[in-house]
């Protein structure tokens, strides 16, 4: 006789009231995605330069357009929660503080990978395009490649570009703005 195991997925709602019950804490680096609570692998120092140097060149760079959100949770839906290394975010009055964003909020996502950049492909990117986030940049820092992913549809995105140091690279949102891939890339 075979045994089936059984699973339960939570809900985001749940996932905060573990949290709220002490269960998962501040100190747990977690995620939710598609009700799975998974653990995020510890920053090294070049993915934590990166996500500085990303937040910063944002940060002066589209102030005036879109409020940027660094490594903060974000709502996909009500069994995933995510927290993106950065998203520029629609500006909002209240700055955020009457609700959290969800992904009509965002015009950009990005995600800064130094091992974990197959697992990004397949499992971070397919779920944002799933769920409709409009753009995704994916920061390869083993390769020193930025992969743009556009046209988001529930079978994945319908277009991605590799662009490489010496190439440049500006949010659809903001096609004005373009950034040096080697000043978002460290060496």
């Amino acid at each position: 006789m075979a045994l089936e195991l059984r699973t339960h997925r939570f809900t985001v709602d749940e996932y905060y009231r573990m949290a709220e019950a002490g269960i998962l804490t501040e100190k747990d680096r977690v995620e939710l995605i598609e009700g799975e609570i998974v653990d995020m692998t510890p920053i090294g120092h070049r993915h934590a330069l990166c996500v500085s140097l990303m937040t910063e060149l944002f940060a002066v760079g589209f102030r005036d357009v879109a409020m940027v959100w660094a490594q903060n949770p974000l709502r996909l839906g009500q069994r995933s929660e995510t927290q993106p290394d950065l998203t520029l975010l629609r500006r909002r009055p209240d700055l955020y503080a009457t609700r959290p964003p969800t992904v009509g909020d965002v015009l950009l996502l990005i995600e800064v990978s130094d091992t974990t950049a197959e697992s990004d492909r397949r499992v971070k990117v397919p779920l944002y395009s799933r769920t409709g986030v409009p753009e995704v940049w994916l920061a390869d820092l083993e390769h020193g490649t930025i992969t743009v992913y556009l046209d988001p549809t529930p079978d994945g995105y319908r277009a991605a570009r590799v662009l490489r140091r010496g190439e440049r690279v500006a949010p659809t949102a903001f096609p004005d703005r373009a950034l040096a891939v080697s000043d978002l890339l460290p060496e």
